[in-house]
């Protein structure tokens, strides 16, 4: 299956960062349960796809740049 990257690097960087925060923030009680959606945007931002971006027909790739398949784990 291949998946369009549809994230560019900047946004990517920012989800990652965002879901991390969120994340630490619930898994030491600062913030309540809530706090665990920090998870879609890390795989979000660690796949560099978002179905979001994907159903919208978002991008935010740079322009000068051709999509490539996002990485397989």
């Amino acid at each position: 299956m291949h998946i369009k990257t549809n994230i560019g690097s900047t946004d990517s960087t920012v989800r990652i960062i965002a879901g991390l925060v969120l994340i630490t923030l619930a898994a030491t009680g600062i913030i309540g349960v809530w706090g665990w959606i920090g998870v879609a945007p890390l795989l979000t931002g660690i796949f560099k796809f978002c179905p979001v971006y994907a159903a919208l027909g978002m991008n935010t790739c740079p322009s000068g740049k051709k999509q490539q398949d996002a990485p397989k784990s």
